[in-house]
């Protein structure tokens, strides 16, 4: 649909996902140390975070709102959210990234994502493509409405593209199908749908498994993973600094303008888990 030009050009992404992964209100709770489980190896669990005790709030699957960890609802989601965009349009680095936090103080709860994001990246114009402007939601920030659904609500996990001509709109996974918005619009594109360029994926465990074989890489190889996973972490660490607009020099893997928030980009690895 974007690469038709049935929207025309693109000026604005709004994202997000509405899960809640924040532990502000267990952040006392959590310094209780606890027995550990006969069937847990702790130490090899913890890996190459810091040594803490064993507390129940992180684990099974509690870990990735703490952030020695995870990286919270963004650290998560973006990959899944953002993938068809970054595709589209081949957004590439962010020129900058700036957060908004709610419920959140990143002194008072630094061990922790917020309850709510809601980040701003800026991308350069790139080739015949113009600025783009790609605006993350999660936790208790949904995505914005928008009239043309005519009272339907946006997805709770997805997007809207906002075009020069029209708008489309898509979930999670598939969730609710990749449409443009007015349905009437929808019904208009659709008389015109030309075959796509796009050659159907096995999938992308089979995806993974012919490349093993010396086929061709995967379509979520590393050289295009990489560069995803690159904006969710830079949201991950703009939460920590809200209200700042972090400027970012793609290439040189380095904040340009900030050299606290760049302490964010390296990890210490604990003794015995170096690389």
């Amino acid at each position: 649909m974007i690469w038709s030009g049935a929207i025309g050009n693109v000026k604005e992404i709004h994202c997000g996902c509405g899960s809640q992964y924040s532990k502000v209100n267990e952040l006392e709770a959590a310094k209780q140390e606890m027995p550990v489980p006969p069937t847990l190896d702790w130490d090899l669990w913890l890996g190459p975070a810091p040594v803490r005790p064993y507390n129940s709030c992180y684990v099974p699957n509690k870990w990735r709102g703490w952030l020695q960890f995870g990286t919270g609802v963004i650290g998560d989601w973006v990959c899944h959210v953002v993938d068809p965009v970054f595709w589209a349009l081949d957004l590439g680095a962010p020129a900058t990234i700036q957060a908004e936090v709610f419920g959140y103080d990143p002194k008072k709860h630094a061990e922790t994502c917020p309850p709510g994001t809601k980040i701003t990246y800026e991308f350069s114009a790139k080739g015949k493509r113009p600025a783009v402007k790609l605006v993350w939601y999660d936790g208790n920030q949904p995505l914005p409405a928008q009239p043309e659904l005519q009272g339907e609500k946006p997805p709770k996990t997805g997007a809207v593209v906002i075009g020069e001509k029209g708008k489309i709109i898509y979930g999670s996974h598939g969730a609710g199908s990749c449409r443009i918005i007015p349905d009437e619009q929808m019904a208009e594109y659709r008389q015109k749908e030309q075959p796509s360029p796009i050659p159907k994926s096995p999938g992308h465990h089979a995806e993974w498994l012919l490349a093993c074989k010396g086929g061709k890489p995967a379509g979520s190889n590393f050289s295009y993973g990489g560069p995803l996973t690159e904006i969710a972490l830079l949201g991950a660490i703009a939460f920590r600094f809200p209200g700042v607009k972090l400027e970012w020099d793609g290439p040189a893997m380095r904040f340009t303008n900030h050299a606290e928030a760049s302490r964010y980009l390296v990890t210490e690895y604990r003794k015995g888990w170096s690389l």
